[in-house]
């Protein structure tokens, strides 16, 4: 008979862990003190100004957004596709989903300038904005996986299992397409206005997902000393594999339909060929170092299958998200609006011309916080509750059989 899979909290307190706590706590602490920074001081001490108002708290905002949504997609898979190899990996998945959302929405709201302006946005709704929409998409997130997480979790509630994954991957397209139609709904931006933005967010958020997955499932085994086998890593890297060419797949389809239609073509111009720094990011930071490496990485015999090539891949989809989340956001800012169509536009506010945007160590203390407060919320997570199998050795995996998940306590720590 097969052996049950067993999780298991970390155990000690080793010198390592203590360092990751004490490096991200400090990271979340000068987010903080650089929220309080701007709060205090105004957004002028930001690279923010009147033609740039979404600036890199937003772009960090967005990511982690997003790729909460695809972070869940390793329990779906288990869950809703019935994939037994992925079982075991469901918890992780599902806390590091909502880790994610945690991360992103708190450094949406420390942008505000006004925090405590959250009170109106959450009590008077305009249900013609989007914006709207996803209060309550976020917030129904926290409540549906929590769920899911509990169903898992209570053994007299596994077989609500499927019906919760059900609910939870139904529920996360439906925020994805939501986040992504945010700009889509946005006619008055060029470089928004287009319905392919809710597919080529749900593909993205596959894609960022499930690589922050792989590397916080690599480094929390690594660095407990856990086993973990070959064949889950390349079973997901195959997956990673197909999510990037879906991202560069609906990423060509935007800008092929935006290329046939005339009142796109300036626009087009601009990310494309003329945008300077938006240019370059595209092409080299989006398409080269975000698509085409990590697919080279993931699909090259030569490489495919290796650990290192996997967390590089990763680590470079990661990097390469960013870059297109702050294309399609600053440089989609950049662009100057079409006031009158057909027209040339200049005045002494910059009409016509395309906006600066230099983001300050603010922004960025701010955005990188949101990160480090998300893998701290995982990191105290695994050391107090069983969200880690005990071993996912190729042995403790078997595709031919079904495993039961059962919770075992964990020894005392050191």
């Amino acid at each position: 008979m097969a052996t049950p899979i067993k999780f298991r909290e970390i155990e000690g307190w080793g010198p390592g862990y203590l360092a990751l706590l004490a490096g991200l706590g400090l990271l979340v602490l000068s987010g903080l003190a650089a929220a309080w920074f701007m709060e205090h001081n105004g957004h002028y001490v930001t690279g923010m100004n009147n033609q740039i108002v979404w600036g890199m708290p937003h772009v960090f905002a967005v990511f982690l957004i997003v790729a909460a949504s695809g972070a869940l997609n390793v329990a779906s898979i288990a869950s809703v596709f019935g994939k037994t190899p992925y079982k075991p990996l469901s918890r992780l998945s599902g806390l590091l989903a909502l880790t994610l959302l945690a991360g992103g929405l708190a450094v949406l709201v420390l942008d505000l300038g006004r925090p405590d302006r959250l009170i109106v946005a959450m009590t008077t709704y305009n249900f013609k904005s989007v914006f709207a929409w996803n209060i309550y998409l976020y917030t129904g997130f926290f409540a549906v996986v929590a769920v899911y997480l509990w169903v898992q979790m209570e053994r007299r509630m596994n077989r609500y299992t499927t019906v919760a994954g059900w609910v939870a991957f139904l529920w996360r397209l439906v925020l994805t397409t939501g986040t992504g139609s945010i700009f889509g709904f946005l006619v008055a931006r060029e470089a928004y206005d287009a319905a392919v933005m809710g597919p080529l967010f749900i593909a993205m958020s596959f894609s960022f997902g499930l690589a922050i997955f792989l590397l916080v499932l690599m480094l929390t085994y690594g660095g407990t000393g856990r086993p973990l086998g070959d064949r889950i890593l390349k079973r997901m890297g195959t997956l990673l594999a197909v999510f990037v060419a879906a991202v560069l797949y609906f990423t060509a389809v935007q800008h092929l339909t935006n290329l046939y239609a005339a009142e796109h073509i300036g626009v087009e111009r601009f990310i494309l060929l003329e945008g300077g720094v938006y240019t370059s990011l595209f092409w080299w930071g989006q398409v080269v170092l975000g698509g085409l490496v990590p697919l080279a990485l993931l699909l090259l015999p030569r490489f495919a299958g290796s650990r290192a090539s996997i967390a590089l891949a990763s680590i470079l989809v990661v990097l390469g998200g960013l870059v297109q989340v702050y294309v399609i956001i600053i440089g989609g800012q950049a662009y100057p609006l079409v006031l009158f169509p057909g027209m040339e536009v200049a005045s002494s506010f910059m009409d016509g011309e395309a906006a600066t945007y230099l983001p300050s160590l603010y922004e960025i203390g701010l955005g990188v916080s949101g990160i480090a407060m998300a893998l701290l919320m995982v990191a105290l997570a695994v050391k107090v509750l069983p969200f880690l199998p005990a071993s996912l050795a190729d042995a403790a995996i078997d595709p031919h059989h079904t495993r039961t998940a059962t919770t075992e306590p964990a020894a005392a720590g050191a």
